[in-house]
C-alpha cells in the first residue's frame, strides 16, 4: 500500500516499529490522516537491521508486552490481517504455536490496526531532510520529496552486531542482543550462556541474566572491563559471571534444530582456542540510533540519539519535529516504551498542530 505524497501533509511518520504505528493509531484517530514511510525492503535494510516494522520484525516470541497471554491468536490473525499478511501458521492450518504472540505478528496487528484507522503507507526510505524551512521536506529513494506541517521520527535504532555468518545463522535461535527481551525464555533457563563485551550494558545484561542461568561468561577482548566502576565492581562478586579475559567470539556453534550449542573463542594475546558449550549467546556491545539521514537537521546526542528537550515531552530541537521509540531512548528499548512514546509523540504533533492553527 502506498500513499499520495502531493500536498502537504498534516504529520508525517518516519520509522514503522511500536512507536511508529502507535503514533500513527493516535494521528488517524485524531483525523490527521497521518503517513508512514515505513523503510525501504532492500539487502541493505536487511543486513542493518532496518528493514519494514522494526526490530521487532526480527524477534520471535514476545512474553512481556501487556495483553497477549499464551492462547489461541490463530482465529483473530485470520479475521484481522489481509491472507498476504497472515503468519504461514494460520494459512496451513497446522498446529498452533503455543506462544502469547510472537514480535512478526505483534508488529503486522499494530500496522494493520493503523491502516484500519486510515494511515496511508510509504515502503521507501527517507534519504535527507530539510527542517530549516516549513513546511518540512523529506526526501525518499523511490518517492520524490514529501512535505510537512509536522513530522514523527521514530526510526528506531539497530543492534551492534559481531558480523559473524554463523551469529547471522543463529539469530533469534540462540543469539539476542536483548537480555530483557528474551532473557527469561525457557530455552535459557538453567542454561549456560554467555555475554560479549565489557562495558556497563554488557554487565547489566549478564547480571540480569543471572537471575535465569545457570553460569554466564562475559567474553571481552581485554583483561579488564569498560564499565564503571559499581558494574564492574557488581560483576566481579557475582559467583554466576564467569569472565573470560583477552577472548572474542570466533564462531557460534549449534544446529538447526537444538539452536546455539556453543561458542568458540579466540585468545586476543596468543592463547589457545576454547570451547565452551552453551546455549545461549547475547551481544551486549551497543545499539547504533538510526539517524544519519538527520545529522545537521536536529539536535543529536554524542551516541547520536536525538535528544528530547522539555521533560516528559518528545520534542525535538526543531519546532514541530518530534521523536519517538528507540531513536531517542538509549535507556529502555522495549516495546511498550517505544508504543508509549509514539503515543506521546502523537498527541505533542496533535497539540502543535492545533496551536499553530493548521489543524
Amino acid at each position: 500500500m502506498s500513499g499520495n505524497n502531493s500536498g502537504i501533509h498534516n504529520v508525517v511518520i518516519v520509522g514503522s516499529g511500536p512507536a511508529g504505528w502507535t503514533a500513527a493509531i493516535y494521528c488517524a484517530r485524531a483525523n490527521l490522516n497521518p503517513l508512514v514511510v515505513e523503510g525501504a525492503i532492500t539487502e541493505e535494510n536487511r543486513m542493518k537491521g532496518t528493514l519494514p516494522l522494526g526490530q521487532l520484525n526480527l524477534t520471535t516470541e514476545v512474553e512481556n508486552f501487556p495483553g497477549f497471554p499464551t492462547g489461541g491468536l490463530r482465529e483473530y490473525l485470520a479475521s484481522s490481517l489481509p491472507e498476504d499478511r497472515q503468519p504461514y501458521w494460520v494459512l496451513d492450518k497446522g498446529k498452533q504455536p503455543a506462544h502469547g504472540v510472537t514480535g512478526p505478528e505483534l508488529m503486522e496487528l499494530m500496522r494493520q490496526q493503523a491502516v484500519n484507522f486510515g494511515t496511508r503507507i510509504i515502503t521507501d526510505d527517507v534519504s535527507h531532510v530539510h527542517f530549516n524551512n516549513r513546511p518540512f521536506q523529506l526526501d525518499t529513494l523511490e518517492n520524490g520529496s514529501i512535505s510537512a506541517h509536522a513530522v514523527i521520527v521514530a526510526a528506531g535504532a539497530r543492534a551492534n552486531w559481531l558480523g559473524l555468518p554463523s551469529e547471522e545463522r543463529f539469530k533469534n535461535n540462540g543469539v539476542s542482543a536483548c537480555a530483557v527481551c528474551d532473557g527469561a525464555l525457557p530455552r535459557f533457563r538453567g542454561k549456560s550462556l554467555v555475554v560479549v563485551g565489557g562495558g556497563d550494558s554488557a554487565v547489566e545484561e549478564a547480571s540480569f541474566l543471572t537471575k535465569f542461568a545457570e553460569k554466564v561468561y562475559l567474553v571481552h577482548r581485554r583483561d579488564k572491563l569498560r564499565a564503571s566502576r559499581i558494574m564492574e565492581k557488581r560483576a566481579l562478586e557475582n559467583p554466576r559471571i564467569i569472565p573470560a579475559w583477552n577472548t572474542q567470539v570466533d564462531e557460534v556453534l549449534g544446529t538447526d534444530i537444538e539452536g546455539v550449542t556453543g561458542v568458540r573463542l579466540k585468545s586476543t594475546v596468543g592463547g589457545p582456542d576454547q570451547l565452551l558449550e552453551v546455549s545461549g549467546m547475547f551481544l551486549g556491545i551497543g545499539h547504533t540510533p538510526n539517524t544519519d539521514f538527520l545529522k545537521g537537521q536536529v539536535e543529536l546526542d554524542e551516541k547520536g540519539y536525538i535528544v528530547w528537550k522539555r521533560m516528559m515531552r518528545t520534542n525535538t530541537s526543531v519546532d514541530g519535529v518530534f521523536a519517538a521509540g528507540d531513536v531517542a531512548d538509549s535507556t529502555y528499548r522495549q516495546a511498550i516504551t517505544a508504543a508509549g512514546s509514539g503515543c506521546m509523540a502523537a498527541l505533542d504533533a496533535e497539540r502543535w498542530l492545533a496551536g499553530e492553527g493548521i489543524h
